[in-house]
């Protein structure tokens, strides 16, 4: 009998540190080669995008597929959010389907995590630093969320095109997290200001001018996924020492780095490392203070399982849920 967990349930177990412990393994586990990750498909029905994402981790003993759906004409037509989300995880020893739950929370969390993993990683370890976040929606929280579990932040800037959002997310947020949290009034105010970046915003164009990013700074690239929509301008790209969550992802997906490459500015060869490789030490992370650092964050399948082992675990141990006969 499946466990049905609902959003309210996921985020009654699922939290930011715990999360960010099991996505650091899967990648482990991606760079070890005992993790089976396939892209992700697409499918186009008429309004809408539907995408799978299956993966296994053998370690971690872990064996679900993500199903997202995205429809623009959702919530004008149906009263249904844009994109939906489902994980349905598996006794790999089986098949059997043990748990489905919903994803939407589950996805925010774990694609803070992965950021906050790099963070650990590649951020400089100075005490006190200053968070700086383009975007307030969502994944912004996620973001900030994560920033404080890696590094001991002392105050953090945001900047959003939307004041309301952007006041929201500061009283939301800064409550939540005990944080001082200033509204930016420029983009440039987040780049003078902060240690560490993340671009967490919906915008098909480059947020702010890469040649004003200080030495020293690590960012954490989020919010653009496909091969034509980027956030960070090549500038940036080519001052950066760039850490991919996938180099095949990037390659395909990831219109940061694809539309550099497309320029000639960069190589493929230029990716320096994946994330992977830095947790498991076949290369060096953050070798010095000057080095701009970047991670470039596109979403894995093998976050989603991780975090779904972890959510289900939790769940049968507290007792949320239900289980039911299909």
């Amino acid at each position: 009998m499946p466990l049905l967990l609902t959003r309210d349930d996921v985020i009654g177990v699922l939290n930011m540190f715990d999360c960010m412990k099991v996505v650091e393994k899967a990648f482990a586990e991606l760079a070890a080669g005992t993790a089976v990750l396939p892209l992700r498909i697409g499918i186009t029905p008429p309004d809408g995008l539907a995408l799978y994402m299956p993966a296994y981790l053998k370690e971690m003993n872990a064996l679900a597929c993500k199903i997202v759906s995205v429809y623009k004409n959702n919530p004008l037509k149906f009263n249904l959010p844009t994109t939906i989300g489902k994980v349905l995880l598996q006794d790999p020893g089986t098949g059997e389907v043990i748990c489905i739950m919903d994803g939407g929370y589950l996805t925010a969390v774990r694609t803070g995590a992965a950021s906050g993993v790099a963070t650990q990683y590649l951020a400089r370890a100075d005490k006190g630093q200053v968070a700086g976040i383009f975007g307030a929606g969502v994944q912004a929280k996620m973001q900030l969320w994560a920033m404080t579990v890696a590094r001991p932040i002392a105050c953090a800037y945001v900047y959003d095109i939307s004041s309301a959002t952007t006041e929201a997310f500061i009283k939301e947020m800064g409550a939540e997290l005990k944080l001082d949290i200033i509204p930016a009034d420029s983009p440039g105010q987040i780049l003078a200001e902060s240690d560490i970046i993340c671009t967490a915003s919906s915008s098909a164009t480059p947020l702010f001018d890469g040649s004003q990013v200080r030495p020293g700074t690590h960012i954490n690239g989020i919010g653009s996924h496909t091969p034509t929509a980027r956030e960070l301008d090549t500038t940036i790209i080519k001052r950066s020492k760039i850490v991919a969550d996938s180099f095949e992802a990037c390659l395909k997906e990831a219109g940061d780095i694809m539309i550099p490459i497309q320029e000639g500015v960069i190589r493929k060869d230029d990716l320096y490392a994946e994330l992977g490789e830095l947790i498991t030490g076949r290369k060096a992370a953050r070798t010095n203070d000057s080095e701009i650092t970047l991670f470039k964050s596109n979403g894995l399948a093998i976050q989603d399982v991780a975090a779904a082992k972890l959510v289900y675990e939790k769940a049968k141990k507290a007792g949320i849920g239900k289980e039911v006969t299909l």
